[in-house]
């Protein structure tokens, strides 16, 4: 089943475009079908694309992305503002509706990977804080015992 899903109109495309548009959808691991729209809706049916079925109308090409829900519409929308012939219509990304634009914000998001390294960053951030606040008082404490030493060395001796 598919992870996420971006419906395009590609009315007005050429034939040498289309190969294009497939060869850059095929290196993001992305699958381009023409659909017709009553076997669309039908098809629909009873599942989270049923939210895109109005979304059927005229010329309906879908892509599917199959591993990460976000890659297909970075693969369309990416293809999408070199050519403008390709309109996106709307989307289906983990069974949610998104329209155009919101399906143009989450193309611009950087890679999972770097989402994720990102939030351990984050949450890395308080420990590592915490850990140069110990190792800081420890340091202080050190010093002072040291001077400390030396101050009763010097009235002594």
């Amino acid at each position: 089943m598919a992870k996420g899903m971006v419906i395009t109109d590609y009315k007005g495309m050429t034939v040498a475009e289309m190969v294009d548009f497939r060869d850059s959808l095929r290196s993001a691991s992305v699958e381009y079908r023409v659909i017709k729209n009553t076997l669309a809706r039908i098809a629909a049916e009873k599942t989270p694309a049923e939210a895109a079925r109005d979304s059927f109308n005229g010329p309906v090409g879908v892509a599917f992305g199959y591993d990460d829900p976000v890659a297909v519409a970075k693969a369309v929308l990416g293809f999408a503002r070199k050519n403008d012939k390709l309109k996106v219509t709307g989307g289906i990304i983990e069974g949610e509706l998104y329209a155009p634009d919101k399906l143009d914000a989450i193309s611009k998001l950087p890679p999972r990977e770097v989402l994720l390294g990102m939030l351990a960053g984050v949450m890395q951030a308080p420990a590592s804080k915490m850990a140069r606040l110990l190792s800081a008082t420890l340091t202080r404490m050190a010093y002072a015992v040291n001077a400390l030493r030396e101050k009763r060395a010097q009235e002594s001796g």
